[in-house]
């Protein structure tokens, strides 16, 4: 094998490995049930779709993906002519990639980059989601990769933000543009593309407020900060990125439809999906809004940020059967 494939080899079984372990949660709570929900039906009929249904549903796919994974199942096994219920895992793992990606091509997951020129990043979401700590772990990854990245710390509301993304600042060696609390976001941000252009930096990450308490002044808040960065670079922001917790489910659910409404959300960051049962999120959110997971928190180290793979999401969720198969093919 060439050296550059056996790299990238490597580099796709670190991923998988990573989001195995990080899904360890979910995969335990799901294998387990599509194992026993196989162990108890020889055959593939009407019953069993309709516990694969609740399985489905129990790990956070959400009602509307589940309905149209269960209809796809049910053609493909029809098509394949599949009896035994062993041969359906197989499937089950093709159609949920299948339903992720949709009619996109698999670079849907890959953040904007504004080749030649500064690169901006809006993030935003509620207080409590992990938005700070997920800019600092990113900053700290785009400089391990040689970029030269600012922040902006926007987030001028909530006591402590600016602090706390000032350290993260210095944990990664990066620039940090602040003013004190409680002053006008907007004005942070155009100080950050000001000092992110003059130092000549290839990204600058702006964090944002996450008061929910009242939408209408969110909206306005985020429609200014939208409005500064369009006027002085205009292509920009080249991603908007709302963070939410996988570990309210649902929650985070509605929560992207809020912000969805208030803002040109373009990708979802996925924090915590190593302490949620409920990895299922990560389809339901593609599913309805359309908006694709572009990172995904898998634990607590700088290094547990993880650009999203929905193939090695999916082999995270089936890995255990996966390897049962692969060994009992080795052992035949």
């Amino acid at each position: 094998m060439p050296s550059e494939d056996l790299v990238e080899a490597k580099k796709e079984a670190s991923i998988a490995t990573k989001f195995r372990d990080g899904l360890a949660k979910t995969r335990n709570s799901f294998s387990t049930k599509i194992n026993d929900l196989v162990a108890r039906y020889r055959t593939v009929d009407e019953d069993f779709f309709e516990e694969l249904e609740e399985v489905l549903i129990s790990a956070d796919v959400g009602v509307s993906a589940v309905m149209e994974i269960i209809e796809e199942l049910e053609m493909e096994v029809k098509r394949r002519n599949i009896k035994d219920t062993k041969h359906v895992k197989e499937v089950i793992s093709e159609k949920l990639v299948e339903l992720y990606y949709g009619d996109d091509q698999e670079d849907i997951e890959e953040l904007k980059v504004n080749d030649g020129s500064l690169t901006v990043y809006l993030f935003v979401g509620v207080n409590g989601v992990g938005k700070t700590t997920t800019i600092g772990k990113l900053a700290h990854q785009l400089k391990s990769e040689g970029k030269q990245v600012t922040l902006a710390a926007g987030d001028t509301f909530r006591a402590g933000a600016i602090d706390q993304l000032d350290e993260w600042g210095k944990r990664a060696g990066v620039h940090v543009v602040k003013h004190s609390e409680g002053s006008d976001p907007a004005a942070v941000i155009f100080d950050g593309i000001k000092s992110a252009k003059s130092k000549g930096s290839d990204i600058l990450i702006c964090d944002t407020a996450g008061r929910l308490q009242n939408k209408v002044n969110l909206m306005n808040e985020l429609s200014k900060v939208k409005r500064v960065i369009e006027r002085e670079i205009p292509d920009a922001p080249h991603e908007v990125l709302l963070v939410l917790d996988a570990t309210t489910g649902q929650n985070a659910m509605s929560q992207a439809k809020t912000f969805a409404e208030a803002t040109d959300v373009s990708g979802i960051v996925l924090t915590k999906l190593d302490g949620t049962a409920k990895g299922g999120i990560v389809l339901a959110i593609r599913n309805e809004l359309k908006i694709p997971v572009k990172l995904v928190g898998l634990g607590e180290k700088v290094t547990d940020l993880e650009r999203f793979d929905a193939d090695a999401f999916v082999y995270g969720l089936f890995a255990d059967i996966i390897d049962e198969e692969e060994s009992s093919e080795l052992e035949s």
